[in-house]
Parts: C-alpha cells; sequence; structure tokens
C-alpha cells in the first residue's frame, strides 16, 4: 500500500498558513499611528524602569548614596543644572530620574497587580452569577452595588487606612504594596462581573451550551471552556482601560498619604513630596514625576481605545 500522501505547506488551511503579520488585530495596530506611538512610548517606560538599577546614577532607596550637599540641583538643562544628575534632585539629595524611574516600576507593579486581581474575582463571581443565577446572582449583584453606590477613592482609603491602622507598626511599610493592590481591587471587581454576568446570562441559552448540559458536562468545565472564552472580548478592553485607571488611584492613595511609604517612592509618593516645596521655586520636584505619570496613563489609555476599536465587530 502505497504511504498515505504528506500535505504540502502550500495544501494547508490558510488560517494555519497565516503568519501574524497579516493578523486582522496587528494589521489594525499599525494602521493606528496614535496606539503605534503609545506602545512605544509605554514599552519604553516598562523597559528603562526595569532596568533602572543599571541605568540610573543611584539607588533612591539607599540612604547611603545621599548626599544633602547636592540637593536642591535644578535639571541639567538649568544654568546651575549638574552632571550626572539629568532631571536634578531633590531637597534630600536624591537623584529625580533614579526616583522616578523606581517610583514608575512600583506604580506599574501595584497597578497591574490589582487589575490581576480584581479581573480574577470579577470573572470568577461574575461566571457564578450568570450561570446560575437565582440567589447566587442576587447576592453577588446586590454585593457590587452597595460598592458601585460609594466612590472609589473612599472605598480604597477606607480600606487601605483600617489594614495599615491593622498592622503592626514594623510592618506597614512592608505590606504597603500589596495593601494598596487590595484597596484597589476590591472596588474594582464589579465591572468585571457585571460585564461578564451579562455575556454569561447569553450564552446558557444557546444550542451548544444545552447540548453540553444534555450530556451531563460539569457545569465548571461549561462555564471556564464554552462561556469564558465567547465573553473575553470585552473583558479584554476593560482591563487595558482600568490598567490606567488603577495607577491613578495608586498615585492618588499614595498623594493622600494612605498609600507607599517615601523610602519606597512611587510617582503618587513622589508628587507628594514635591508638592511641598512647589512654591519655594523647586518646580521639577513635582512637574516631572507628575509628566511620567500623565504619559504612563495616557499611552495605555490611548492603546485601550485602539483596542476597544478593533475588536468592535461593528467598526470592521
Amino acid at each position: 500500500m502505497a504511504d498515505a500522501a504528506v500535505p504540502e505547506p502550500a495544501t494547508l488551511p490558510a488560517a494555519r498558513r497565516r503568519p501574524i503579520r497579516d493578523h486582522e488585530l496587528w494589521v489594525s495596530f499599525w494602521a493606528h499611528p496614535s496606539a503605534v506611538i503609545a506602545a512605544a512610548m509605554l514599552l519604553a517606560i516598562v523597559a528603562t524602569s526595569l532596568a533602572a538599577p543599571w541605568i540610573t546614577p543611584q539607588n533612591p532607596y539607599d540612604l547611603a548614596a545621599l548626599d544633602l550637599m547636592n540637593s536642591e540641583i535644578p535639571p541639567i538643562w538649568s544654568e546651575d543644572g549638574q552632571w550626572p544628575y539629568i532631571l536634578g534632585t531633590d531637597t534630600q539629595g536624591r537623584d529625580l530620574l533614579s526616583a522616578i524611574l523606581y517610583g514608575s516600576r512600583i506604580s506599574l507593579v501595584i497597578g497591574f497587580a490589582s487589575v490581576l486581581a480584581a479581573l480574577a474575582v470579577g470573572l470568577s463571581l461574575g461566571l457564578l452569577a450568570g450561570y446560575f443565577g437565582g440567589i447566587v446572582d442576587n447576592l453577588l449583584m446586590r454585593l457590587g452595588d452597595v460598592l458601585l453606590s460609594m466612590p472609589f477613592i473612599l472605598i480604597a482609603i477606607l480600606i487601605s487606612a483600617v489594614a495599615q491602622q491593622s498592622l503592626p507598626v514594623g510592618m506597614r511599610d512592608t505590606l504597603a504594596a500589596p495593601i494598596l493592590v487590595l484597596a484597589i481591587a476590591v472596588p474594582s471587581w464589579v465591572q468585571y462581573a457585571r460585564t461578564v454576568r451579562a455575556s454569561a446570562m447569553v450564552e446558557k441559552r444557546k444550542e451548544y451550551v444545552q447540548a453540553a448540559r444534555l450530556i451531563r458536562v460539569k457545569s465548571w468545565r461549561i462555564m471556564l471552556h464554552h462561556i469564558l472564552p465567547n465573553t473575553l472580548t470585552p473583558i479584554l478592553v476593560a482591563a487595558t482601560l482600568n490598567f490606567g485607571l488603577a495607577i491613578l488611584s495608586e498615585a492618588t492613595l499614595s498623594f493622600l498619604g494612605v498609600g507607599m511609604p517615601p523610602d519606597q517612592p512611587s510617582l503618587g509618593t513622589l508628587i507628594r513630596v514635591g508638592n511641598q516645596f512647589l512654591f519655594s521655586g523647586l518646580w521639577w520636584i513635582v512637574v516631572l514625576p507628575s509628566v511620567m505619570l500623565c504619559l504612563i496613563v495616557l499611552s495605555v489609555n490611548l492603546i485601550g481605545d485602539w483596542l476597544r476599536d478593533a475588536l468592535n465587530p461593528k467598526l470592521r
């Protein structure tokens, strides 16, 4: 018997042979100039923040590296600027470029972790509420309504303040980042849960879900393998846009004094400290961290706007 013919690469399905550069999402990305610029800017910020220990002249967390004789130096383009303090120094002699890059890393990590935590909780509870309905749906959605009835920042401040006061003094600074993640994630999961719930209520009435029930497929397999993949498009867009909101929330909490401590400065902490010297002529201490925060949030929002348009079937 002759051996079965092996299909040539040209005879394979077009969808399997199509390179990634021809994918609709990839083509849409390169056709959207603001998304390309935002992605390049965000990638540069993330790369320099991660490489901060190797590219910055100073570790702002190391008190032994600080010198008060080098305090209040203006940026390098000013008349009194000095090398290597490109963006100047603050009142403690801390290199501002180093502090901004280290602070950006903290803000990015807290923002990403809080979105991931809220996403995990929201997806789980939204699937349960939409699939089972009844008392489960009522309990979870009423809890969400209670959270939505209060201002987001008020809930975050309350959680952060209560958590810090409940800990021993020696552990407050150590656990400041996890507390911030919790404070931002708790009021954020409701949006994901309501979106997934609405999609799950539609999907569970379709024929493929009914067929899976008839052959006694377990509920958790139906939810994870059939319903969840069909709800990810709006969730992905919401998570991208909420990433920028989470970074702003962290900066707000740190600015109000219930976020990161001064010896572990995030962008919000740097802005809070620099704000005290704004009217004394040391404008760069507060303006430059604020510019970095704006660039991060702007780039994330531009990427989120492109993703929302690219994944919207009505705009194709």
